[in-house]
């Protein structure tokens, strides 16, 4: 389950760094702030998914639509708990503290995890 997490968090740190070389390319490209946001997440969905599936999870296979869709299913609830701990923090914090991204993040990290793990992938071998 270790190695797991440790894959888990590496495929993070990649979808991040090629989701905002997307974003920063589009912009230095001339795409408005909103086209390059939504390509930079477009593409990195699309590697979270294929990273998380192969990479972390051990899935092998032909991809199935309800795989897909379960996927978006654990990404908007991960994401949405996300904004509740982000609106929660930043009352206690303030609007402005970036403090307040912290929890959110973490709060965002666990969910996906745990939704991948148990609802979206089956593990292919104990750890």
């Amino acid at each position: 389950m270790l190695a797991r997490l440790l894959r888990f968090g590496l495929t993070g740190l990649a979808n991040s760094a090629v989701g905002w070389a997307v974003i920063f390319g589009g912009l230095w490209a001339g795409m408005s702030g909103l086209a390059a946001n939504a390509a930079g997440y477009a593409v990195g969905l699309l590697l979270s998914f294929t990273l998380n599936r192969r990479f972390v999870f051990g899935v092998t296979g032909a991809v199935s639509v309800r795989e897909v869709a379960k996927f978006l299913a654990a990404f908007a609830v991960a994401y949405g708990v996300n904004v509740a701990v982000l609106i929660a923090a930043q009352s206690v914090l303030g609007a402005d503290s970036a403090l307040a991204q912290l929890p959110a993040i973490g709060a965002y990290i666990v969910i996906f995890f745990l939704l991948s793990q148990f609802f979206v992938f089956k593990p292919a071998t104990s750890e």
